[in-house]
Order: structure tokens, then C-alpha cells, then sequence
């Protein structure tokens, strides 16, 4: 049970239940019960099309995320190390950001945040990468949801093109005054955004590293993204798994 658990942690999904018996090398009836068990007790759930997906892990409350937590974790560490300011795991859900863990630098003047807290996408690094990585539709929907007048509209079209061109976001004017961020997008093996790698720091001290940080957030999150992707390959040569 405790090596599926953590093969699940460490490689997104779904998966049929031959995809998963071969990997792990066990009996598909044992793998079904494990699977079975699994679900019964809400981390994973059983798709429409027979596949299984990672809803938690033991101890996470945040239903689904579970596996990116556990493997972005090394690496955001890496990156906090890099830049000696602090990384954050940002997913994007009804509109407004919401931190799922964070890792702060070992030097006396750090930033930090209360995770529990959501802020709304438009305002912050992290938000504007997940709303540029999805369709003008989603965007502009967005904007009317948020009530954005004409001025904040524009600016968030003028951030959305710097962060399709660029592949990141740098904020220089965030939502906790004095503080500054920069943010680059995690797709999944389907190409799917899920979530967003971000740095940030006082604002004097981002924008002297400006060139740093970016360079940070983008190799970060493309490192995750093709992590994920050689996972989802990975496991669909080897049976029913879906990348």
C-alpha cells in the first residue's frame, strides 16, 4: 500500500489499473483492492472512463494536489537557494491564487506570507502566468468576473503578452506593499497548466536580481513541467495509464 501511495505521489496521473500493475509489478487483483481501499477512503477517485487519479495524500488537505506538491518540493527548494529569496507553489482556482506551500531563505530580511490567504489572479506574479497560459476567452472572462475597469484590464493584457513572450512574470508592484515577485507556469504531460513556481522578495532586492529570479522561475518551472512530462510518458508505454 505504501509503495502505490508514493508511486501515485511521485507520478501524475490517471491510470488504469493495468498501467499501475505493471509499474509497481504486482497482481492486478491486489493492485484493485489496494486501488478499491484507496478510494473508499477519499485519496484517489475512480473516473467515469475506469482510470484512477490522486485526490490526497495522507495528511494533505487539499484535494488533488497531493503529487505536485510532493514533487515540486526539490525544487523549488533548489531555486529558493539559488536566488536567497522565498518560493511559493501557486495554483489558480475560481479566479484567485492560492498558495500551497512555501520556503523560506536563511538570511535574516526574507518575505514572507500567510499562505492561507488567496489574492486575486490579476494582482499577482503568479496569477498572471496561469492567466496567460489559457485562452483569451478564459482571460477575458476573467477580467469581467473580476469587475476590472478599463485601465486594470489593459494592464493585465499588457502583462498576460510580457508573460507569453518571456515564458515568466516579473511583479515589481505586489499586493503586500515593499514587495515584489516573479512567477513561471507548470503544465502537466498534457500540456495542461497546473499551478505556477514563485520567488519572491523585498522590492528593492527583485528588481537589482531581476534578471536572476526570472531566469529562476522559468528554468524551475520547466524542469517541474518536464518532469511531468517524462512521467506521463513514461507511463503510457507501459499499459493503460493516460499521460
Amino acid at each position: 500500500m505504501l509503495d502505490l501511495l508514493e508511486w501515485l505521489a511521485e507520478t501524475p496521473g490517471p491510470y488504469g489499473l493495468s498501467a499501475i500493475s505493471t509499474a509497481l509489478d504486482m497482481p492486478k487483483s491486489s493492485t484493485l483492492l489496494m486501488l478499491r481501499s484507496l478510494t473508499e477512503r477519499g485519496y484517489l477517485e475512480r473516473l467515469p472512463a475506469g482510470d484512477y487519479a490522486l485526490r490526497r495524500l495522507p495528511g494533505d488537505g487539499a484535494a488533488g494536489q497531493g503529487a505536485l506538491l510532493a514533487l515540486v518540493g526539490p525544487y523549488l527548494a533548489r531555486a529558493v537557494e539559488e536566488t536567497g529569496e522565498s518560493g511559493f507553489l501557486a495554483v489558480l482556482e475560481k479566479g484567485q491564487i492560492r498558495y500551497l506551500n512555501k520556503i523560506l531563505p536563511a538570511r535574516e530580511i526574507r518575505y514572507d506570507r500567510d499562505i492561507s490567504m488567496t489574492r486575486a489572479a490579476h494582482k499577482v506574479a503568479s496569477g498572471v502566468v496561469l492567466l496567460a497560459a489559457g485562452d483569451d476567452a478564459a482571460l477575458e472572462a476573467h477580467a469581467e468576473a473580476a469587475g476590472l475597469s478599463d485601465e486594470e484590464r489593459a494592464a493585465l493584457l499588457s502583462a498576460v503578452d510580457k508573460a507569453r513572450e518571456a515564458g515568466f512574470f516579473l511583479n515589481l508592484k505586489g499586493v503586500v506593499e515593499g514587495a515584489a515577485g516573479a512567477a513561471s507556469v507548470i503544465r502537466d504531460a498534457t500540456g495542461r497548466p497546473v499551478g505556477a513556481i514563485n520567488i519572491s522578495g523585498p522590492q528593492p532586492r527583485l528588481a537589482a536580481h531581476a534578471a536572476l529570479v526570472g531566469a529562476a522561475v522559468l528554468k524551475t518551472a520547466t524542469e517541474v513541467t518536464e518532469e511531468l512530462r517524462r512521467r506521463g510518458s513514461r507511463i503510457s508505454k507501459g499499459g493503460e495509464g493516460k499521460p
